[in-house]
């Protein structure tokens, strides 16, 4: 039981606290009592004595005599102590954490930016100088020609007005009626001295002219006289040109957008229906702060916001059409954003010049290259900001998904020919429509079919048993590598490039797999199949492409959505759709396809897992025309490097179990384009080397026996052995083995 002098020490206590502290604090006494109460185990309770107030200041733990080494818990609990006047980090760490912008602007730093913005301002000023450049001729030439017998007449009347001082005489009238005497005299005294300097002037300057004139008439040469004469009625066509009509019209007429200020900004964020923005707008507080000047960004606005307590990005995104009204621009001008180096509440608004859909089409960044490494990203389109977006493909599986005639083929296109520019890259089409999208890749892939019957049904499945295979043989393969070339049991480009590993990429590309998901006889072995290929085949250079135009639990197995690592999604029908391709709650984040609008923005989508945060790309496009390019180009290097296999060179598909082996590429693979002439012993070698189980043990003797039928003839060929003897040898000539390639695969092609 607490003894009443308990409560007398706890007065005092409270009476010396008072006297010390000028502020005059009120102690809640109940509150104080109950700190002083026994915990329900019968030990003193000293949370309350040792745990920092409302304030946030820590309560002292000790008496005043805690010099004695005894401890006091008598002390009261203060409540609403004032706060310490220093809180939070100091200037040193304020300064240190703050974010300095950028000395350089974005779009000068980055290459492409910048050359997109020098070709706009080139293309401008072109278009403006051949604008007036056919017109002068044709129109500004005839108007001054009409308008010079005025403008003659307007130069000889502002002469004459000048000369008699006319300008001045208003305010000499005004005088007159006004009846200041004094100061008229003083006026008309001062426009008699002008008159008689500008009448001498005027005088001198018409005889001037006279004697001038004379002279062109009589006695200037006739280029002379056409100059004067041209320039004379130029110039009084110039001074003929009436004000309220110009005598050139505008090259460009400016699009007015409305410039995005903190103001406008406000107001369409109080009117999307957020109740923690509209009442701290209501209230005048600061719920919505500008942490960064509105500034401009590409062809648009960027503003950089916090949002009030509680608000989070994606509320926003959620009301980004109700947010597009509040601003008063098209819905695909507004892309809401999070800042992934900032907290949840931290909103980047974009404002664009102009819809997304209205960009036109995007060019490739490779479409006119020569080759491309897939263990580098894969250029893919633009954000709504115009900076290129681009994809990884090494250690990741893609999924496309949208409705019929959104964009996917085109995506799935891109993705294709990147990879086939690769020239160690071993590709596998499955285009299970049938309408041919990717007829023009026919020609560099190892396995090849489109169509949607049952054979070609059956012939992508078995291409997914096949990989599996595949899988499981560099699973233990790369397990016996040693730990100096695959420390992290991962294909690099370094394993790609010995092809005596046989681990170079192999990217298999299923167009609208939902006809091969849902088959009633193969479907359910090819979704496990292909569940297995992208959980374990992602380190192992085997990277799947999956496209579908419905995405549901009985067309794409959710073992294979859930372990995807990149989506694209572009227009879809609905919240189920949109997360079966984009991720679960991904709708509920405001990541939503299902905003996109048909036909009007296809080509756009929302790309996952490629970039931190969620981003809205719209994809390059390559027509026909455009893909068999790249796929001629991308032939030709298979063919120099030796890498054609497969159905490229018209193997017969049931036969195709594995890798296949070709001894004229073979060789060409080991006789690089800089070695115009190489011994048949070296080619062995190398021959034993790349592949030790078909040439293992040959010798200069097998290369010269093994290329003879093929109509390459060995020669002798002069070099330097190992030790530095100079000596000749036999050998082959580069260019005869590549004349015997290009015979026999015109020869086929004929066939």
């Amino acid at each position: 039981m607490k003894h009443p002098d308990d409560d007398n020490e706890l007065f005092n206590r409270l009476e010396a606290e008072m006297a010390t502290d000028s502020k005059g604090d009120v102690v809640d006494l109940d509150k104080a009592r109950s700190a002083r109460a026994e915990s329900p185990n019968g030990t003193a309770d000293a949370s309350a004595d040792s745990g920092p107030d409302r304030s946030g200041d820590p309560q002292p733990t000790e008496s005043a005599d805690s010099e004695t080494g005894e401890s006091d818990d008598s002390g009261p609990a203060l409540v609403d102590r004032p706060a310490s006047t220093r809180t939070g980090p100091g200037l040193i760490d304020r300064i240190r954490d703050s974010k300095r912008l950028d000395v350089i602007p974005v779009w000068m730093k980055s290459r492409a930016e910048f050359a997109e913005a020098m070709r706009w301002l080139a293309g401008h000023v072109g278009h403006t100088i051949a604008f007036h450049a056919v017109r002068v001729p044709f129109l500004y030439v005839p108007k001054l020609i009409w308008r010079s017998p005025h403008g003659a007449l307007n130069t000889l009347g502002r002469i004459g007005r000048w000369a008699v001082d006319a300008e001045g005489e208003p305010l000499r009238q005004a005088e007159a009626r006004r009846e200041n005497s004094e100061l008229y005299l003083k006026l008309s005294r001062q426009r008699d001295r002008r008159v008689r300097l500008r009448m001498l002037l005027t005088v001198f300057g018409g005889l001037f002219t006279l004697g001038l004139g004379l002279f062109l008439v009589f006695g200037a040469a006739p280029m002379t006289q056409v100059i004067a004469a041209m320039v004379a009625v130029l110039g009084f066509g110039l001074a003929g040109v009436p004000a309220d009509a110009p005598l050139a019209t505008r090259a460009v007429i400016k699009t007015e957008v409305q410039k995005l200020t903190s103001d406008i900004v406000v107001k369409a964020m109080a009117s999307i229906g957020i109740g923690q923005i509209a009442s701290a707008v209501a209230k005048g507080g600061d719920g919505i702060r500008f942490v960064a000047p509105i500034t401009r960004e590409g062809p648009g606005w960027r503003a950089d916001i916090d949002l009030p307590l509680g608000v989070t990005v994606a509320d926003v995104a959620d009301r980004r059409a109700r947010l597009a009204s509040g601003l008063r621009r098209p819905l695909g001008c507004v892309w809401p954003d999070a800042d992934p180096n900032e907290h949840e509440g931290r909103l980047i608004l974009w404002v664009g010049d102009r819809d997304l859909s209205k960009t036109g089409i995007v060019k490739w960044q490779l479409a006119n290259a020569r080759r491309h490494d897939i263990f580098k990203r894969n250029p893919f389109g633009i954000d709504p900001r115009g900076r290129a977006q681009s994809v990884p493909m090494i250690q990741h599986n893609i999924l496309i998904g949208s409705l019929p005639g959104q964009g996917k083929t085109a995506s799935v296109r891109v993705l294709a020919c990147g990879a086939a520019l690769d020239p160690s890259v071993e590709l596998w089409l499955h285009e299970n429509k049938g309408t041919g999208d990717l007829d023009s890749l026919e020609c560099v892939s190892h396995r090849f079919v489109s169509g949607i019957d049952d054979d070609s049904i059956k012939y992508a499945a078995d291409s997914l048993k096949l990989l599996r295979e595949e899988v499981m043989r560099r699973a233990a393969a790369i397990k016996k590598l040693p730990r100096d070339l695959c420390p992290d049991k991962r294909i690099t480009r370094q394993i790609a490039d010995k092809r005596s590993l046989k681990l170079w990429p192999l990217v298999g590309v299923f167009d609208e797999c939902q006809n091969l998901f849902a088959h009633p006889k193969y479907g359910k072995q090819a979704g496990d199949d292909a569940e297995f290929i992208i959980k374990l085949g992602r380190a192992l250079g085997v990277i799947l492409i999956l496209a579908t135009q419905r995405p549901d639990k009985d067309s794409l197995p959710t073992g294979i959505s859930g372990n995807v690592s990149i989506r694209f999604a572009l227009k879809v029908a609905g919240q189920v759709e949109n997360d079966m391709i984009l991720g679960t709650s991904a709708y509920k984040n405001g990541v939503r396809a299902t905003s996109f609008r048909p036909e009007i923005d296809a080509g756009n989508g929302y790309l996952v897992g490629a970039t931190a945060l969620p981003v809205v790309v719209r994809t390059a496009y390559l027509d026909d025309n455009a893909t068999h390019a790249i796929a001629q180009r991308a032939l030709a290097l298979r063919k120099a490097e030796g890498t054609l296999s497969g159905h490229a060179l018209g193997e017969d598909s049931e036969a195709v179990t594995g890798p296949s082996y070709d001894l004229l590429a073979d060789v060409a693979a080991v006789v690089p384009p800089t070695e115009e002439r190489v011994w048949n012993e070296r080619i062995a070698a190398r021959l034993a080397e790349l592949r030790p189980e078909v040439y293992g043990g040959w010798k200069g003797e097998n290369v010269t026996s093994a290329l003879k039928p093929h109509g390459v003839k060995t020669t002798g060929v002069a070099g330097t052995t190992d030790d530095g003897a100079r000596t000749t040898r036999r050998g082959i000539v580069r260019d005869d083995l590549m004349k015997a390639i290009a015979e026999r695969d015109e020869s086929r092609g004929a066939a």
